[in-house]
């Protein structure tokens, strides 16, 4: 019999560290691909939870636009409208009037007394104009109170109550609830068009005369301007009125909503109102912007400090000096975002709008601030949380950078700025861009901060007052979900609504990542 042949020690040995070395490779490998399929299956959970959650909004948010023009409120907003357009002609004449009293008071030295007694003639003019809207006010909120009472009995009938006849809600022959008769409700509505056609033409004349009548006597010219161009205001205002009440004769509240309406008034919508007597709007317009305003103005401080910060500790600073600055630098990072929130409201917010007060500082767009809490307030500190990101991954895009680049520079006779400027910057460049997209990222899904900072005002930022619009207060997306998910009936349109607004983070979010990855892996330079 052949014997087995004998290994030395020695082989036994390292067949022995072999197997365990193997093991430990499989171990290892098992435990982080582990980890990476349980990161996808959270992510694939989380998406899954919240288009379950959410994805009922859109059928709801018709449903909700069904009601609101069968009750016959759509109906009755343009008549809202109007009213509101003549209220705000009427703050314009008021402006005037307060701008006309400083002049008097600060230029010619009149007291109170006489100040009223220049401007009583202006007096009587701004009494005639805003009594002249009283018979529309009155009419408005007849036909309001006539629509909300439909849609609160459609409602009723809805959940089991009486029918808008007062009989009962089921047919007793077939068992079946009987519809409610919208049609029937609406006729009231209806009867008020030729009311509304005399109303339009005595409110006309009334404007008409007062802008005929007006021979007002102004202090500035730049005043009288102004008044010259309320007045065009007024006449335009006039000639819109016959295409209101075209626009009333030709409404028909049986027509039914698309389903694509309820996707574009939550998209464009610039509306964001809950629990009103009137109608609940869901338009996440001014959340996005509000979002994108503040995410930007963060990104126009951080950028520059990251990349900045990345490109001295990486190219110039000294050992010692890049163990004091990155450990400082990324120690921002553990600060907890409610203490940032904060320090802005109670520090930050109160010194910005001290300073904006000081007369040497007056050239500022927007200075003096009237809120201290507002979309600059809050982009400063979101900035804060952006450093750490970006100055990490562009130093981490600096350092991939071969040595051979920068040597080959130097040997050309390239001094330090040109070889940072033309070799090093354009070489990192990509990872520089990741850096921001991934910096933005952070920022635009931040939360506390901007609940606490931004002012939470539900209003499309003006953008047509320049870099006024920075020191406006705003409101965001996530901090709607933190500010009303917790007073929200579970299943509701409101409720949903805000799961929506979830999905669409997680989107932006998502795409941004993307969009990261995909530089990096489009521009990476090729080492050496």
């Amino acid at each position: 019999m052949s014997e087995k042949p004998h290994l030395p020690a020695t082989a036994f040995t390292f067949q022995k560290r072999n197997r365990s070395r193997l093991a430990w490779e499989r171990a290892i490998k098992l435990f982080f691909g582990g980890n990476a399929v349980v990161a996808v299956l959270v992510l694939a959970l989380i998406m899954i939870f919240l288009v379950r959650e959410g994805a009922g909004f859109f059928r709801q948010n018709q449903a909700n636009l069904q009601l609101y023009r069968s009750a016959g409120l759509e109906f009755v907003e343009p008549l809202r409208q109007q009213e509101r357009a003549h209220a705000a002609l009427g703050r314009l004449l008021f402006d005037l009037r307060v701008r006309s009293a400083r002049y008097l008071a600060e230029t010619e030295g009149l007291d109170r007394n006489e100040i009223n007694r220049r401007l009583a003639e202006l007096d009587d003019y701004i009494y005639d104009f805003s009594d002249s809207a009283e018979p529309l006010q009155n009419a408005v909120m007849d036909l309001s109170d006539m629509a909300s009472e439909i849609k609160l009995a459609a409602l009723r009938h809805q959940d089991g109550g009486t029918a808008p006849t007062g009989g009962a809600t089921t047919d007793p022959a077939t068992g079946r609830r009987s519809a409610f008769d919208f049609e029937q409700a609406r006729a009231p509505l209806f009867a008020f068009l030729p009311v509304y056609h005399q109303l339009n033409q005595q409110l006309a004349d009334q404007l008409r005369a007062l802008t005929a009548a007006s021979a007002l006597a102004w202090p500035t010219p730049r005043l009288e301007r102004d008044f010259a161009r309320f007045q065009q205001l007024t006449a335009d205002y006039v000639d819109q009125f016959p295409e209101l009440e075209r626009t009333l004769a030709e409404w028909d509240g049986s027509v039914p909503v698309p389903a694509w309406k309820a996707w574009s008034t939550f998209l464009t919508g610039s509306q964001w109102l809950t629990a009103s007597f009137w109608q609940d709007w869901y338009g996440v317009l001014p959340l996005f912007l509000g979002s994108v305003l503040v995410s930007c103005i963060a990104l126009g401080f951080a950028v520059p400090l990251g990349i900045g910060a990345a490109l001295y500790v990486n190219q110039m600073a000294s050992r010692r000096e890049q163990g004091i600055i990155k450990p400082a630098i990324e120690f921002i990072a553990a600060i907890p975002s409610v203490v940032l929130g904060l320090f802005g409201v109670v520090v930050l917010g109160e010194t910005l709008r001290v300073l904006s007060q000081q007369g040497w500082l007056s050239w500022l767009p927007g200075a003096p601030m009237v809120e201290r809490l507002n979309a600059l307030t809050a982009g400063m500190l979101l900035a804060l949380v952006a450093v750490p990101t970006i100055f990490t991954l562009a130093e981490d895009a600096l350092q991939s950078v071969p040595r051979a680049f920068r040597e080959a520079s130097y040997a050309l006779g390239a001094t330090r700025w040109q070889t940072i400027r033309r070799v090093i910057i354009p070489s990192a460049f990509s990872g520089m861009v990741s850096a921001v997209l991934l910096g933005f990222g952070r920022v635009i899904g931040e939360t506390m901060i901007v609940l606490l900072c931004a002012g939470n005002r539900i209003a499309i930022p003006d953008f047509t007052k320049g870099l006024e619009v920075f020191v406006q207060p705003v409101h965001t997306m996530t901090g709607i979900i933190a500010q009303e998910m917790g007073e929200v009936v579970q299943g509701g349109i409101h409720y949903r609504a805000l799961f929506v607004v979830g999905m669409l983070l997680f989107l932006i979010t998502f795409l941004i990542n993307y969009l990261a990855q995909r530089i990096v892996q489009r521009y990476r330079v090729p080492l050496l």
